[in-house]
C-alpha cells in the first residue's frame, strides 16, 4: 500500500440500522461520501462498475465517494448503513490512492463498534432510504451541521469507531492507478497537496521532466481532462467543502486556495457550480441555522 497516506478526517452523516422486503432497488446511485454496509440478515446485491456483488450475511460492503452503483434486493434484509464524509485536507482522499477491498467478513469486534456507533447516535438515522431524500446539498449540509453540535465525547468515540471500521478494509488495499503513467499520478499528488496556492502547467510539466505539450497530451489521456481543467475542478470542489465545514470570508477562501483575488475565484465557482460563493454560503448557513434551530 502507498506509504503517502496521512490521517483524514472521517465526518460521521448517518448510521442506522433498516429492514428492508425486497424495496432497496436503486440504480445510478453517486454520492460525494463513503457508505459502509453491514449485513445482519437476508441477501441483496450491490452492482457497482459493471460488476455484481451477492451481498452476505455478516459482512461488510464499502463504497468510495462519487462511485456510480445500484441495489437490487428481492425478499427480506436486514442491514446497518454508516454514511462518511472524508475532508483530507490538502492531502490526497484515502480512495484516490488505494483500491479497498468492495466486500469484507465482519469480526465480532467490529459487529460491536457498528452497532455502538449506531446506538449513540439515533438522530442520525435516515427517515427514509430512497437516496434522492437524503443524497442532497442542503441534507448534507443539515447533517455537517448536526456533526458540528455532537457532543464532543461522542464525537471522538465516533471517529475512532470509523477508523476500526475503515482501517479492516485498508489491511487489504493495493495501490490505485497502477494503469495510469508513475509521471501523472506524481502530478496528481502534486496538484491535491498544493491547493493552497496558484499551480502552473509549467511546473508540473517541468517536474515530470516532460515538455508542457507532452505533459499536456499524457495527461488527458490518463485523466480525460486538460490539467489546467482538472485544477480548477480540484479547487472548487475544495472551496464547496471548506463553505461547508468552516465559517470562513469568500475573499479569505480565494486567497487560501491560490487565486490572484476574489473576482477570479468567484468567475470560475459560479461557472463551475452555478452560482456565486456568497450566495453559496448564505444558503449554508441558512440551512444551519434551521438545523440548529430544529434541534
Amino acid at each position: 500500500m502507498s506509504k503517502e497516506l496521512t490521517h483524514p478526517y472521517f465526518m460521521l452523516l448517518n448510521t442506522g440500522r433498516a429492514v428492508h422486503n425486497a424495496d432497496w432497488n436503486w440504480r445510478n446511485v453517486c454520492s460525494p461520501f463513503i457508505r459502509i454496509h453491514f449485513i445482519e440478515s437476508g441477501t441483496a446485491k450491490l452492482l457497482r462498475e459493471d460488476k455484481t456483488y451477492e451481498l452476505k450475511k455478516n459482512h461488510l460492503y464499502l463504497t468510495p465517494a462519487y462511485t456510480t452503483h445500484g441495489y437490487q434486493c428481492e425478499g427480506p434484509l436486514s442491514l446497518y448503513y454508516i454514511h462518511i464524509y472524508e475532508e483530507p485536507g490538502n492531502q490526497q482522499s484515502v480512495f484516490d490512492l488505494v483500491d479497498v477491498a468492495v466486500e469484507i467478513k465482519a469480526a465480532p469486534l467490529v459487529i460491536q463498534l457498528i452497532k455502538r456507533l449506531t446506538a449513540i447516535h439515533p438522530e442520525r438515522k435516515l427517515p427514509h432510504f430512497d437516496p434522492w431524500s437524503y443524497d442532497n446539498g442542503p441534507t448534507l449540509v443539515r447533517s455537517i451541521a448536526r456533526q458540528k453540535a455532537a457532543p464532543l465525547g461522542y464525537e471522538m468515540e465516533a471517529q475512532g469507531i470509523i477508523r476500526q471500521i475503515v482501517s479492516r478494509f485498508l489491511q487489504q488495499a493495493a495501490d490505485k492507478n497502477l494503469r495510469i503513467d508513475k509521471r501523472i499520478r506524481q502530478s496528481l499528488h502534486y496538484i491535491r497537496t498544493h491547493l493552497d496556492r496558484p499551480i502552473s502547467v509549467d511546473t508540473l510539466a517541468e517536474s515530470c521532466f516532460l515538455t508542457k505539450d507532452h505533459f499536456i497530451r499524457l495527461f488527458k489521456k490518463d485523466m480525460g481532462s486538460t490539467p489546467g481543467k482538472y485544477i480548477q475542478e480540484q479547487k472548487i470542489e475544495k472551496a464547496r467543502r471548506m463553505i461547508m465545514t468552516r465559517d470562513i470570508p469568500v475573499k479569505d477562501l480565494a486567497y487560501s486556495l491560490g487565486f490572484e483575488n476574489d473576482a477570479y475565484f468567484n468567475r470560475f465557482f459560479k461557472k463551475m457550480t452555478g452560482e456565486n460563493p456568497g450566495s453559496y454560503k448564505k444558503k449554508i448557513r441558512a440551512l444551519e441555522k434551521e438545523t440548529a434551530h430544529n434541534r
